[in-house]
C-alpha cells in the first residue's frame, strides 16, 4: 500500500497501538521518503525504530546464557546457544544499518531545525552504539568511531544553539 503521506502517518499510529513496530518501520520509511520529517513524523519514526531494536534485550539473555553453558561446559547447547545469537545479531545488524541509512542519506542533509539535526545524529549515535554492544574486531571499532563522530557532532551543534547570539 503506498498511500498518501498523511494516509501512512495513520497507519503507522494506528500499528503502534497494535504493538506491531515492524511494519510501524515500514510506514516510518514510506513517509520520509526523500525528506527530513519534524515533530510527530520524527517521533514516530523513533518510537518505531526504539521498539524493534528491543532484541538487544534478548541478546543480552541470550548472550548470559550462552556464558553459563560454557561454564558448565555443555558443549552441545554452546553450539545451539551460538546459533541463535548470531540470528538475533542478524536481526540487530539488519535493524540498525535500516535506521543509520535513513539519517546519513535523507534526514540529517535536509533536517530543517537545528533540533532535529541534533535529534537524527544522536539517533546516528545511538544506533552505531547498538551495534558496537555485539559487534567484534574491526566491525566493532568502526561502530564505537562512528558514535563517538556523531554525537561529537551532536555535541557541536548544541554548543552552537546555545551560544549567545550578538
Amino acid at each position: 500500500m503506498a498511500g498518501t503521506r498523511a494516509e501512512n502517518v495513520y497507519l503507522a499510529k494506528l500499528v503502534e497501538q497494535a504493538e506491531r513496530y515492524e511494519e510501524m518501520v515500514e510506514f516510518m520509511e514510506k513517509v520520509i521518503g526523500a525528506v527530513a520529517t519534524e515533530g510527530e513524523e520524527r517521533n514516530l519514526l523513533s518510537v518505531a525504530y526504539k521498539n524493534v531494536v528491543g532484541h538487544r534485550a534478548s541478546w543480552r539473555i541470550v548472550s548470559s546464557i550462552e556464558l553459563k553453558e560454557e561454564s558448565r561446559r555443555n558443549k552441545a547447547r554452546v553450539v545451539s546457544i551460538r546459533d541463535y545469537r548470531a540470528k538475533i545479531e542478524a536481526e540487530l545488524t539488519s535493524t540498525c544499518g535500516g535506521i543509520l541509512s535513513l539519517p546519513e542519506e535523507k534526514l540529517v542533509p535536509s533536517a530543517f531545525s537545528s533540533d532535529s539535526k541534533i535529534f537524527y545524529l544522536e539517533m546516528r549515535g545511538d544506533y552505531n552504539r547498538y551495534l558496537a554492544e555485539f559487534k567484534t574486531g574491526f566491525d566493532r571499532r568502526d561502530a564505537a568511531e562512528s558514535t563517538l563522530n556523531a554525537y561529537k557532532s551532536t555535541r557541536i551543534l548544541l554548543q552552537l544553539r546555545c551560544r549567545p547570539h550578538m
